[in-house]
């Protein structure tokens, strides 16, 4: 045993130099630090042998201690122990004491060892190796480079004056750097200072790297997908090679790691399909092993969200067994999981909440955000609890120095039921709203918002300090789009902007702002431009124009994937750029070679795009409406998140609806009955009140409320608000009453026997049936009255089933020249009854 143990520690340079050195030269402590197999023995070494410890000594005996820690599972480390020895002290400071002696890697090494030791970054000796190193910098050999940047990332020191000089370092030393550990642990250690140069050199080295280096290791790959992730860059190409090597990895990856991979994707929002599917069957084979809290909750938080019922039931139970051994983190961990899953189980929740409850002390401000966050979504109820996690917000509120802190904590805050809130707050957001970027003033005027909502004072006058506070977000916003030189920065900080505030006070301007800066449109950014417009349903035309330009002439650059992104405004918006034809035609030939590396659920997702903007490629048809293609999509679909699996699922019937009636060559089934049923049992089957109103209306018009149904289901289960059949005299013709959809006092429908629109027979010979549709904003862009692209499709659609549409747009109805009962009659009459085909 004695001997192993050797054998495994003679990696210390140290110890390599002592076996070789010959009997003249025999070191008898480094002899006995030899045949330690343990921290206790090489703590004892030391304390037997104090005044004869060399610098040499120093290094080994520390070395070792935190090399049988890494030999040790998490669960059984003794760190805290060792830290807190009498002979641990002693070593840290003989070791300060001949700092000056160490050479460079022993320099680097001994701070590393000490770190991983939890010695605070605080503490004298890592300050005075940190500061040797700095002095020593430019001449470390690259591996003792990437492990210093490691060090100080770990001390967060990733914005400091050595971490700089480390970034110029990499820069001129890229193209010597053979190794793919030492590179990937520098780029993830500088990948906030990176410039855009720099960031496509270490990307074209790693991308080289990946080809020569021995695919098991896969933490290499996992590292340059986190430099991606840290520097907010979707580069594919990258991203999908490390992706393969990866996913030839999953039978040999631990659930932490999977956890850590499957969190690095999410962040990205790239949900492979192949890497999803295997990563859920390897955590299904570590189900049974994972019975320690340890290696639980990192299988826990990795399965829990692509789990099925039956697994998700028992990993609950499993959790709720080791409920009371989870530590502060890992109960922090759990809670987080439980409310993405919406977790039911009151008995886990209570129990969770109770491990956090004792362990408040614990947490630092960020997890104090994120545990009062799940435990609010979860609905838990403790006054008691949540009164305290008020007051610790609070705290750790005005303590803080750092915006996204102040932004993150003010966020939650506004989500707890609370007093009036205290001045102090007020004012330390203010203080901080200068420095804070879009997304975070866009934060912080949702929580405005809802303080405003909860002050008593509320119902008779806006409070003052809220109205100054406003004054100041809305400067604060105005200035910084303003002052904005750099696109992609712009588009990053506007990725998750939403809300009143943003679409009232900054849209505008921020469009003003994304045509000044239109000249930086490139082939990297246009799917984000793409996606900012889709999402604020912003009609820009020059912007549109500007995107179609560049797509068109850089397609090729653009990754496969991407042409979704891209082409998903003009459907959605309904916009024809120049050369629109040109457009789709040379995305779809970017698509088609590729269409087998399409994930299943974007692949539907394009598709859906392309049919609301009538355009149906033959190959897309028929690669998604083919059984293998259905099964895949059904797994995938089943490790996605719930609302990204249901708007899937929406639009492949909403797909499946276009193809089968505007393609019927292509002979694709109809089998969405069963599925269209259940949506329509689970909605509420109600109307609005203008609906109502409309349709009393519109029975008095058409000479009867029987010549008029509400809320029809056609086939294909379209609801049409309203349908009546006129004659060829264009007469209504009356509804059996069997037929007819009554409306109860609530507004809720019921269904009589032709709800679904089988029957299509009843319609007299040279008759029309008409479709009357009322259009709230929804189906217009936010800044005109252009109709979007669904709201067409849909008008397609009814035309395809035989109906005359008549649609009522919502500022026509509301308008002031229909204020009277007669003008709204008189509309409805025009409507209907003008563009009807001829009598023949």
């Amino acid at each position: 045993m004695s001997m192993f143990r050797l054998r495994a520690v003679t990696g210390s340079r140290y110890l390599r130099s002592f076996l070789h050195g010959g009997a003249a030269n025999r070191d008898y402590v480094l002899e006995q630090l030899g045949i330690c197999s343990g921290e206790d023995q090489v703590l004892e070494v030391v304390g037997k042998n104090k005044a004869k410890l060399t610098v040499n000594h120093v290094g080994c005996a520390i070395g070792m201690l935190w090399h049988f820690q890494k030999e040790k599972p998490q669960m059984l480390r003794t760190v805290e122990f060792i830290k807190s020895h009498p002979e641990f002290l002693t070593l840290r400071v003989l070791a300060e004491n001949k700092i000056e002696l160490m050479d460079d890697v022993m320099l680097v090494d001994m701070l590393y060892n000490v770190l991983r030791l939890n010695v605070e970054p605080y503490d004298s000796l890592a300050q005075q190796l940190v500061s040797e190193a700095w002095l020593r910098l430019y001449r470390f050999p690259m591996p003792s480079l990437s492990k210093f940047a490691v060090c100080l990332s770990d001390q967060h020191l990733q914005h400091s004056p050595p971490m700089g000089q480390i970034t110029d370092i990499l820069d001129q030393k890229l193209s010597s750097i053979d190794d793919a550990r030492i590179l990937t642990t520098l780029m993830v250690s500088v990948s906030s200072l990176v410039s855009p140069h720099l960031r496509d050199k270490l990307i074209n080295k790693a991308d080289h790297l990946l080809d020569t280096m021995d695919p098991s290791h896969y933490n290499n790959p996992r590292r340059m997908v986190q430099f991606l992730r840290n520097i907010k860059y979707n580069y594919r190409p990258l991203l999908e090679k490390c992706n393969h090597i990866l996913l030839r990895n999953v039978p040999h990856l631990n659930a932490e790691n999977i956890s850590i991979i499957l969190g690095l994707y999410q962040s990205m929002q790239f949900n492979n399909c192949d890497f999803r599917l295997a990563a859920k069957q390897r955590l299904m084979e570590l189900v049974d092993s994972s019975a320690d809290p340890f290696s639980f909750t990192k299988l826990f938080v990795a399965l829990g969200p692509m789990a099925g019922e039956d697994t998700k039931e028992r990993l609950e139970s499993t959790a709720l067994l080791l409920a009371e051994d989870f530590n502060a983190q890992q109960a922090l961990a759990v809670a987080e999981t439980l409310e993405e899953i919406q977790c039911r189980n009151l008995n886990l929740i209570q129990k969770i909440a109770s491990v956090v409850h004792k362990n408040l002390h614990v947490y630092k401000p960020m997890e104090i955000a994120r545990i009062t966050q799940a435990l609010i979504l979860l609905h838990y109820q403790s006054p008691e609890l949540f009164n305290k996690l008020r007051n610790i917000l609070v705290q750790f509120l005005l303590d803080s120095v750092y915006p996204y802190e102040v932004t993150m904590l003010t966020r939650v805050l506004s989500m707890l039921p609370s007093p009036r809130l205290d001045e102090s707050v007020i004012s330390r957001v203010e203080a901080v709203l200068p420095q804070c970027n879009l997304n975070d003033l866009n934060t912080f005027a949702m929580a405005v918002a809802k303080w405003v909502r909860n002050d008593p004072s509320y119902r008779h006058s806006t409070p003052s300090k809220y109205v100054r506070l406003l004054q100041t977000l809305n400067r604060c916003g105005h200035e910084r789009l303003r002052k904005a030189d750099r696109l992609d920065l712009v588009l990053e900080e506007l990725k998750y902007m939403s809300g009143e505030w943003f679409e009232e006070m900054l849209l505008e301007e921020t469009m003003v702002t994304l045509q000044r800066l239109e000249d930086q449109i490139s082939w990297t950014n246009v799917p984000e431009m793409a996606l900012f417009l889709t999402r604020t349903n912003h009609l820009c035309t020059p912007l549109m124009d500007r995107i179609a330009s560049v797509a068109m002439e850089n397609i090729n650059k653009i990754h496969y994937s991407a042409t979704y992104a891209t082409l998903l405004p003009f459907a959605v918006l309904n916009y024809d750029p120049p050369r629109v034809d040109e457009l789709f035609d040379i995305c779809i030939q970017r698509v088609i070679p590729h269409i087998s590396s399409f994930d299943p659920h974007l692949l539907v997702l394009l598709a859906y795009a392309l049919a609301v903007a009538d355009c149906f490629p033959e190959d897309l048809v028929r690669e998604i409406f083919n059984v293998n293609f259905l099964a895949k999509l059904d797994s995938q679909l089943e490790t996605l998140p719930d609302a990204l699996n249901k708007r899937v699922r929406l639009r492949l019937m909403e797909l499946n609806r276009a193809v089968c009636l505007e393609c019927p060559e292509s002979q694709v089934p109809w089998f969405h009955e069963r599925y269209c049923l259940q949506l329509q049992k689970k909605g509420n089957g109600s109307i609005s009140p203008v609906q109502q109103q409309i349709h009393k209306m519109f029975g008095e018009v058409l000479g009867g409320i029987n010549c008029a149904r509400v809320a029809l289901l056609t086939t294909y289960f379209y609801t049409v608000d309203f349908e009546c059949v006129l004659d060829r005299h264009h007469q209504a013709v009356a509804y059996s009453e069997q037929s007819q959809l009554q409306i109860s006092g609530d507004g809720k429908v019921r269904w009589g026997s032709d709800s679904v629109g089988k029957d299509r027979s009843e319609v007299p010979p040279g008759a029309q049936r008409v479709a009357v549709d009322f259009l709230d904003s929804k189906s217009f862009c936010k800044n005109s009255r252009h109709m979007k692209g669904e709201a067409m499709m849909r008008k397609r659609h009814l035309e395809i089933l035989g109906y005359h549409v008549v649609q009522i747009p919502h500022f026509e109805w509301n308008s002031m020249e229909l204020s009277t009962q007669d003008a709204w009659k008189e509309y409805l009459r025009k409507k209907i009854f003008t563009g009807l085909p001829s009598s023949t």
